[in-house]
């Protein structure tokens, strides 16, 4: 199933006008999505790629991706959640753009898609998480409308 988002301004899609948003279903699919995950994801294999994505699909994880010329060039992976402080949400967990391709605003493209799935869900957020070093990420984010609202902490078991 594909998704085709309408040109809501010239200026704000300029470079992504008619860009199809695609639905990776298929293992096909999934691996052609593989590097501009990896361009994310640096220690993945790609030998688990597919069947780790499809294991996470069937827990509910979406891919969602944009091809140019044939080519992934960029991605996002998103899922539900229901927390108790903030309700029902698309969690987005990655979202990657190819280096070539960056700047072009698949990213943007990506990121309004996933709120778009959210707002006909009847959710009030859509949240993520970022590396605190990725600087151009940030800003993507903080333009798009997104708030630095926690700290979020890991412990390797």
């Amino acid at each position: 199933m594909a998704y085709l988002l309408k040109l809501i301004s010239i200026k704000k899609f300029r470079a992504v006008k008619n860009s199809e948003i695609k639905i990776a279903k298929t293992e096909s699919d999934i691996l052609k999505c593989w590097d501009v995950i990896k361009a994310l994801r640096p220690h993945l294999d790609k030998n688990v790629f597919v069947s780790t994505v499809t294991a996470m699909i069937n827990e509910g994880y979406t891919l969602a991706f944009i091809e140019e010329d044939g080519i992934a060039v960029a991605a996002i992976g998103y899922r539900y959640l229901q927390l108790l402080y903030n309700g029902k949400q698309y969690y987005i967990d990655d979202l990657s753009t190819l280096p070539g391709y960056r700047g072009k605003g698949y990213a943007g493209m990506l990121l309004d898609y996933v709120e778009t799935k959210a707002k006909e869900k009847g959710f009030n957020v859509v949240t993520l998480d970022s590396g605190y070093q990725r600087f151009d990420a940030h800003r993507l984010y903080l333009n798009k409308g997104f708030v630095i609202s926690c700290h979020h902490f890991s412990k390797t078991i």
